[in-house]
């Protein structure tokens, strides 16, 4: 009786831990704003999932969170000073704190705005002034470099690139005519290359790894083109063009050989086909119009909300447009898990539950953050994207960091 009830523990151990998913960077472990954590609550309560802590010293930003190991990191602005914090993120309890930078000032919101990238011993941040910084797990400080130093100039909203470490590097964007995209030695920061073929400024998009092995390399987002480098010495491997207006934020997504690419302010969406080193459009098209909260490829079809379509769901092969809901939704951010979308409008605060359905509209539940920050901009919203680590839900409005429990146990 005794190792029967044993082994019944580490069952059910082993199948919590293969649900728990940790989210090491900007748009999850896989680069695509989705969790593979199962047995999630698919329909909640009238009142929403349990709360299970609120913290409420975060400090001002829209800083997003990266969860490793049971620590939750991100970035907030106290007075003049930027800071990274980290949390315990089963409690809430604040592990550590430590100065990044001085403040950024924004119409729209001051303080940071890119996601922690977790690698190993280290936590890689950019506070929106262009300053990259490596930290220990302990909060203290290995090394940083500034983005002008390369060439960089700050971007109308701050530097908003979550950095991406692959390998013993870490890439990002520092923008200009010294080269677009940048990498760095991760233990010491010293360059490694820049690709000075690639001369466009820094807007907003993060760089995402196309391929893998002899085949690797990194693609980003660019206000007038996409364009891929390799991991070797940031040569230009092929290039598309892109008519970015105003602001270009959302990430490429990248799927076998093909790169789908995605922005607001009328620019719409495209696809390309990567064949024999060159790049093909599959399509062009105005159906996906994301300006900032982000987009899920799912089964064939991307879902997310569309400026002026609503919460759109797009056909991947053809770029055309299945179904969109105008009415029950507000513009706002989307993360994908257990075949549900998990979204939270910018301006209300509403979390929506949706299933992950190609036919039509199926909410599964709703409720409204609170408490909410009294301190945002008139300009500002909730833009920090939704995060899921561990049967836990995660969400942010500057000062505040929420914490429910999504697991279906």
């Amino acid at each position: 009786m005794k190792t029967k009830f044993i082994a019944v523990i580490m069952l059910s151990l082993l199948a919590s831990h293969s649900r728990a998913q940790d989210w090491p960077q900007w748009r999850g472990a896989n680069q695509d704003n989705k969790s593979s954590e199962e047995n999630l609550l698919q329909s909640w309560p009238e009142e929403g999932p349990s709360s299970v802590w609120v913290f409420d010293q975060a400090g001002l930003g829209y800083a997003g969170f990266s969860i490793v190991g049971g620590k939750l990191y991100t970035m907030g602005l106290d007075g003049d000073s930027e800071f990274a914090v980290c949390l315990n993120a089963e409690t809430g309890e604040q592990v550590w704190k430590t100065e990044l930078g001085k403040r950024f000032n924004n119409r729209w919101g001051d303080g940071p705005r890119s996601t922690p990238t977790v690698d190993g011993d280290h936590v890689y941040f950019m506070a929106p002034k262009g300053d990259l910084v490596c930290l220990n797990q302990d909060g203290t400080r290995v090394w940083s470099v500034s983005m002008k130093d390369f060439g960089g100039s700050i971007p109308s909203w701050g530097y908003s690139e979550s950095p991406l470490v692959d390998g013993d590097l870490v890439v990002c964007t520092p923008g200009g005519e010294r080269g677009s995209l940048l990498a760095l030695n991760k233990t010491n920061g010293e360059k490694v290359w820049q690709s000075v073929q690639a001369t466009s400024s820094a807007h907003y998009s993060s760089v995402s790894v196309f391929g893998e092995g002899e085949n690797k390399a990194y693609v980003q987002l660019l206000v007038d083109q996409i364009v891929s480098v390799s991991p070797a010495d940031g040569t230009v491997n092929w290039s598309s063009e892109w008519p970015g207006r105003v602001a270009v934020i959302p990430s490429p997504i990248v799927v076998g050989n093909e790169v789908y690419v995605t922005s607001g302010y009328g620019a719409g969406s495209k696809k390309i086909t990567v064949e024999n080193g060159r790049a093909q459009e599959s399509f062009s098209s105005k159906t996906m119009i994301n300006h900032h909260g982000g987009i899920v490829l799912h089964e064939g079809h991307v879902y997310g909300y569309s400026d002026g379509k609503g919460f759109v769901c797009q056909d991947f092969e053809s770029g055309t447009m299945n179904w969109n809901e105008k009415k029950k939704i507000k513009k706002g951010a989307v993360l994908f898990a257990d075949n549900r979308f998990y979204y939270i409008e910018e301006r209300s605060g509403d979390v929506i539950l949706i299933e992950a359905n190609p036919e039509s509209w199926t909410e599964r539940g709703r409720f409204t953050l609170s408490p909410q920050t009294e301190q945002r901009k008139p300009d500002g919203r909730i833009w920090v994207h939704p995060v899921i680590s561990n049967g836990k839900l995660y969400l942010r409005d500057q000062e505040f960091i929420h914490c429910y429990d999504i697991s279906g146990e």
